[in-house]
């Protein structure tokens, strides 16, 4: 999912699904907890191939999926029978008020402002509306990171160099290597909530893993 001109994750639809989807846990760490009991259509912003498409069906809750990219919606359509349209999540295509429940999910790193979709989020939600961010941790995971095998992370001063980054010698043959990505600093990505009409609820880093490599947030609109 990207507000730019072009889709980074076309073409590449296949092999993300085989390696960070098909044959995963049925659901992410904490994220069941973080949207809560529900009912209702559930706006998942950026949601790829359909990773948390299960998820949001045991809240009780339905899906309506919007990723940039067609050629994940392409794999996304065969975990649901729900609406998946493409779109920019800087400019949904839904009215006002439409949806108790929003997801932005990882895609703090594939948009150019991530301020910009979380404002858009928001202006989507009825009051009282939930929305769960969920992603990337500003911190531990990013350009700046080396990731070592005993579990620790070695934190190097680019992490505040905010920015789209193409390359980074700490990569990996993941996604990275494949698409770039968008640093926020942590001050940069709590920021993001701070301009819309949002109260947040809760704060998690939810894997279990020594140093999270992850960050969610729970947050609802007030007015």
């Amino acid at each position: 999912m990207t507000s730019s001109t072009t889709a980074r994750y076309d073409g590449l639809a296949d092999w993300y699904d085989a390696k960070y989807v098909a044959g995963a846990e049925p659901h992410q760490p904490g994220l069941l907890e973080l949207l809560g009991p529900g009912s209702g259509p559930c706006l998942d912003i950026g949601c790829g191939t359909g990773r948390n498409f299960e998820t949001i069906r045991a809240t009780g809750r339905s899906v309506v999926g919007v990723d940039f990219s067609a050629d994940q919606l392409r794999l996304a359509r065969s975990r649901t029978d729900g609406p998946l349209m493409v779109a920019d999540a800087a400019t949904l295509p839904f009215a006002d008020e439409s949806f108790d429940t929003a997801m932005v999910m990882w895609i703090s790193t594939d948009v150019d402002d991530f301020a910009e979709v979380v404002r858009e989020a928001t202006r989507v939600l009825r009051p009282g509306g939930v929305l769960v961010a969920y992603g990337v941790h500003p911190c531990f995971n990013g350009p700046h990171v080396v990731w070592n095998e005993d579990g620790s992370r070695l934190i190097h001063p680019s992490y505040r160099q905010p920015g789209w980054h193409e390359e980074s010698p700490h990569w990996g043959d993941g996604i990275r290597r494949h698409v770039g990505m968008h640093h926020l600093t942590l001050a940069d990505y709590l920021n993001a909530f701070l301009t819309t009409g949002l109260t947040l609820e809760r704060f998690e880093e939810p894997d279990d893993r020594g140093v999270p490599h992850s960050l969610a947030v729970r947050a609802r609109r007030t007015t």
